[in-house]
């Protein structure tokens, strides 16, 4: 049950705003395991509030299921955003700590909760798992706090020996420390059975109280949540490794911690016909796969970030027996898919947190933004609707559609929570994120600045991009000018936008700036230039080869892996300016500055040096 009543706007109707959510989820238990007689039996409990669903059998291989649902929890619980030290929470702790020292076990635990829903309110704020049971797999499916991991797990039925008629559908299940407890305890040699349901299990759980409560949701997570799901839709490049090479990529980073100067990426190199390079920075450390050659046309360098959270699934990886890298390019978000027989295990790492709105708006870009049902989208949902799943294909045909009119309505249809893309499978599903319909105009930008943002770039004239300087090691300088009609006035945003996406210095002269710099989060001003320059960078990408000369501004980087190290050369045409920086990568490079009278003559030396390193082999590393 979902209640969408809007918060009360704040007072500063220029401050970005908070809105919640509000979801009320009931169960008819508290979803458990329960040991008896030899046996275990893992009862799930539905939403009541959501249509039934029902499967019920005997698991297999407990051990793999186990250490799946494992990953699930830990991805629920992980939060890898920055936490400064604050020592005022843990006082009160340590007070709360002394006065409940003689209370019972559930008072204390109870006095606990009291207190952390009043210093730490964002750990309620965390959906249910949602379950669906479709015909041919179980799926469960959940998104971290910090809104930068999704999760996904499928288990073919093949898995199970069922018990009884299946009922399709999908809802939520209660995935509480106590069902994560039981769940440690499964064992090989004890027979396990699942149930899954709102009435009538199979198993009559301990205590059997009726659970109640309402989850108050931050739209932004909502949104990430539909977003990262969506983008499994956009074109990308798939690599196949072995599952010896992510324990070797684990083990590397178990042993090294990051630090605080130097790259956190890994670059993944893909040469046609070759075994994929994985590259951990800082310690330049190459990670040679033993799996299939990359079968793609075209060499590129793709970054990724997040490595991280890939330690969450380590516990899966014994049973892995391959791992698909789904890369939709540098800065972007990836998908690792790990296969262990009938248990897929999807990761998608969205590459930055909810701090990093540099890159999470350049992400908005790349799919439809639209709050409408349009006829289209409703006609490929009723026919997705009766399948469960399809292919994009079938579909398309079923629905008598072009197959690009289908991908848009069943983009729009991700974005707006009804359809999943399986990209284990490549297939979509139907699955509601919801029982009720969301506010897709709440879910349209993540706050008033955005909206301000996007309002301001739908004039032509409003935003301009005043220049662009390339700055080595430290990343691009953008000056903008923005002119607001209905203020009166003109204000000049600047920012410097690092090499991974991030933003590392922004300033604006408008009042929300002087007054708060970037405690209250960017202003409207700053986003706009953000977004301004990432559209002109695709327009230029998309236009690379096709039309050189319209190129007054540029920036390249080339590597080249050699015995002695990784060969790097940095471009750079800023109108008549052209600069290159060459050298061993991790080593000082060597710097060159040529002038020209026209920008004409900086471009055709700029191309002629892209020319040269290409038919040399050199890999376009640029993010």
């Amino acid at each position: 049950m979902v209640d969408e009543t809007p918060t009360t706007a704040p007072e500063n109707a220029d401050a970005a705003t908070d809105e919640r959510l509000a979801v009320s989820l009931k169960y008819r238990g508290t979803s458990q395991v329960v040991a008896r007689e030899g046996r275990a039996d893992i009862a799930l409990f539905g939403n009541t509030y959501r249509t039934e669903v029902r499967a019920a059998g005997k698991i297999k291989e407990p051990i793999p299921f186990r250490e799946a649902l494992s990953v699930l929890y830990e991805v629920v619980a992980s939060d890898f955003r920055y936490k400064p030290k604050d020592r005022t929470a843990y006082l009160a702790y340590q007070r709360l700590k002394k006065e409940s020292a003689g209370l019972a076990a559930w008072q204390a635990q109870q006095a606990y909760f009291d207190w952390l829903q009043r210093n730490d309110p964002n750990a309620w704020t965390v959906l249910d798992p949602v379950i669906s049971v479709h015909p041919d797999e179980l799926f469960f499916e959940v998104f971290s706090k910090d809104e930068g991991t999704y999760a996904k797990l499928s288990v073919d039925w093949s898995a199970f020996e069922l018990e009884g008629e299946l009922k399709f559908g999908t809802t939520n299940v209660d995935f509480s420390s106590v069902l994560y407890d039981g769940v440690q305890r499964m064992r090989s040699y004890r027979d396990t059975h699942l149930s899954i349901g709102g009435e009538g299990l199979a198993v009559q759980t301990v205590g059997d109280p009726h659970v109640e409560r309402t989850v108050q949701l931050p739209m932004s997570w909502v949104r990430g949540f539909l977003q990262v799901q969506s983008a499994a839709t956009l074109p990308r490049t798939t690599i196949t490794v072995a599952a010896i090479d992510l324990y070797n990529l684990l083990r590397q980073l178990r042993l090294n911690a990051d630090t605080k100067k130097g790259g956190r990426a890994l670059r993944v190199e893909l040469v046609p016909g070759e075994c994929p390079r994985i590259v951990l920075e800082p310690w330049e450390q190459v990670l040679e796969t033993k799996s299939a050659p990359y079968k793609g046309r075209i060499a590129q360098v793709v970054k990724l970030w997040g490595r991280r959270r890939l330690m969450m699934l380590r516990r899966l990886l014994p049973f892995a027996d391959s791992v698909d890298l789904h890369l939709l390019g540098s800065g972007l978000p990836s998908f690792y898919v790990l296969r262990a027989g009938a248990f897929r295990m999807t990761l998608g790492l969205t590459g930055f947190t909810t701090a990093n709105w540099g890159q999470s708006a350049s992400f908005d870009l790349l799919l439809p933004r639209t709050a409408l049902v349009t006829p289209k989208m409703e006609k490929v949902l009723g026919t997705l609707s009766k399948k469960h799943f399809a292919s994009l294909d079938d579909l398309a045909k079923a629905s008598k559609l072009e197959a690009s009119d289908a991908l848009e309505a069943l983009q729009q249809g991700s974005q707006q929570g009804k359809v999943i893309f399986d990209i284990d499978r490549e297939v979509y599903r139907i699955r509601p994120l919801t029982d009720e319909p969301l506010d897709l105009v709440r879910l349209e930008f993540r706050n008033n600045r955005e909206r301000q943002a996007h309002d301001l770039l739908a004039d032509k004239e409003a935003v301009k991009l005043v220049s662009e300087s390339m700055v080595f090691d430290s990343g691009i300088e953008l000056v903008g000018k923005v002119k607001v009609e209905a203020e009166k006035r003109e204000y000049r945003p600047q920012l410097t936008l690092l090499d991974d996406g991030r933003i590392g210095h922004a300033e604006c002269t408008c009042k929300l700036f002087r007054t708060h710099k970037l405690k209250e989060g960017p202003c409207a001003h700053l986003i706009a230039l953000r977004v301004l320059f990432a559209q002109l960078e695709a327009k230029r990408k998309e236009g690379r080869g096709k039309a050189r000369a319209r190129v007054t501004v540029e920036s390249r980087t080339y590597v080249k892996r050699e015995a002695k190290g990784e060969q790097m050369f940095q471009l750079s045409l800023d109108k008549k300016r052209f600069s290159v920086r060459w050298g061993l990568r991790g080593q000082e490079l060597r710097l060159q500055k040529l002038f020209f009278n026209e920008p004409g003559e900086a471009r055709d030396a700029y191309f002629e040096r892209v020319d040269e390193l290409e038919a040399k082999g050199f890999l376009d590393a640029s993010a």
